[in-house]
């Protein structure tokens, strides 16, 4: 459950680019490569490229020390699954989960993972998680794609990637089987917001993976679910038996702004879709990967019930949460007054929040905005986490190390450089190890 930590962690050696080479090609010559594998199609952002040319290399020592820490800290979220099963109070208590938040959670307690990455930060005093994203982790088509463009470049390294596909395929197989019995039809639904471009590159790349191996893949929105007179959930008429589910929970629940002052034009949740994949779910006709529990890990009051609850947990998960995790509470458990004076030492963070959306980094912030924000931010869904600072490069850029577990097992890494939050601009990086003798 809590392997052994690797001691180098403090010393971990940010930013290390493989040095460029004198005849490194345009960066359109570099972006038509990667456009070439027909899974990532969009190497420019809003005018600007987001894909670095070189790659970041690791040692041996230090991808085993990112690894260790994620599989330590993807433990603790398990603990904190199943605390929350055992003690169903804290449901309203501590996440304050709506109705339909709940009705996810029940549908598979404490059943919650399948994919998940890490967000890691090297700093000063060792790696620092903002965060796990456990309901529909992005960055797939990026790190295996750009692995491949750049890593024949480099001989003298491996790919961590090489093996997500089989260890992700082989996951949701073993899961379908568990759930589904071993003769179930090899038919898969990738459920995701049709109206957004932005993750296409992984629902090509799990389409293709999937396809590879045999099954029927069929694609689709929530609002093209419907149920056969069998009970089988369906996409376009088309019966299914695995759903892909790349459809964040909070969409599918009510939808609540995690601002006072402001409203949103649809907060209605999705009553008949959700009634649909839950009931194929619990008549034993759907396997649903990623879980729709994660709803509950995916709440970043979870780091908050880490440190405010921390002697329910075991000593081993004790000490990865004090070595690991930042410490975060409650925004209502925090008195206003200490939150204004120690601006520039908190972070708030909303619960179910994207990366750099709803992020308030109070270094970065004016007093006002700060007081603003504090005085806008709805009760019930923040919190505030000590700030860490990430240790930089001489170019004031910082790495995310974003860890993919699979079974709660490291199965490969999708970095991305960036100055300040981490947002959609941030640059996506190569990530490949040094062979050692």
């Amino acid at each position: 459950r809590y392997p052994e930590s690797v001691a180098c962690s403090k010393s971990f050696d940010c930013a290390r680019l493989a040095p460029s080479r004198m005849s490194e090609p345009s960066y359109d010559d570099f972006a038509a490569r990667v456009v070439e594998s027909g899974i990532v199609t969009d190497p420019w952002i809003r005018g600007k490229p987001r894909l670095a040319e070189r790659p970041l290399i690791l040692s041996p020592r230090e991808r085993d020390a990112l690894y260790r820490a994620s599989e330590q800290v993807a433990g603790v979220y398990n603990d904190v699954c199943c605390m929350c099963a055992d003690d169903p109070a804290l449901l309203d208590t501590f996440f304050q989960l709506t109705e339909f938040q709940k009705a996810m959670w029940e549908s598979s307690r404490p059943t919650w993972h399948g994919i998940a990455r890490a967000d890691v930060f090297s700093t000063d005093e060792g790696f620092a998680f903002a965060e796990l994203n456990s309901d529909t982790p992005t960055g797939e088509a990026e790190a295996i794609v750009l692995n491949r463009v750049v890593h024949p470049s480099h001989p003298e390294t491996d790919d961590p990637n090489a093996t997500l596909e089989a260890t992700y395929c082989e996951m949701v197989e073993g899961l379908a089987r568990y759930t589904l019995g071993a003769e179930h039809a090899r038919v898969a639904g990738i459920v995701y917001p049709t109206e957004f471009t932005e993750d296409l590159g992984v629902i090509r790349l799990f389409k293709r993976w999937f396809e590879d191996r045999g099954w029927e893949v069929v694609l689709g929105s929530p609002y093209n679910l419907t149920l056969d007179s069998e009970g089988r959930a369906c996409l376009f008429d088309v019966p299914f038996s695995v759903m892909l589910r790349h459809y964040k929970t909070d969409w599918w629940g009510e939808r609540l702004t995690a601002w006072d002052d402001e409203n949103l034009p649809d907060t209605e949740p999705l009553r008949e879709p959700l009634g649909i994949a839950i009931a194929a779910s619990l008549a034993g006709k759907l396997c649903v990967v990623n879980p729709f529990g994660a709803v509950l890990p995916q709440n970043k009051r979870a780091m908050a019930l880490m440190w405010e609850h921390i002697h329910r947990f075991g000593p081993a998960a004790q000490n990865v949460i004090r070595q690991f995790i930042p410490a975060t509470f409650r925004l209502e458990t925090m008195a206003e007054a200490a939150l204004v004076s120690e601006k520039d030492e908190w972070v708030l963070k909303s619960d179910y929040g994207a990366e750099g959306e709803e992020v308030i980094i109070g270094k970065l912030s004016t007093a006002d905005d700060w007081k603003k924000c504090l005085l806008h931010a709805r009760p019930g869904h923040w919190v505030a986490q000590r700030y860490f600072e990430a240790r930089a490069n001489e170019n004031g850029d910082v790495v995310n190390y974003g860890v993919y577990l699979v079974a709660g097992c490291a199965a490969g890494i999708y970095s991305r450089s960036h100055k300040g939050a981490t947002t959609d601009e941030a640059m996506s990086v190569a990530t490949l190890v040094r062979r050692d003798a």
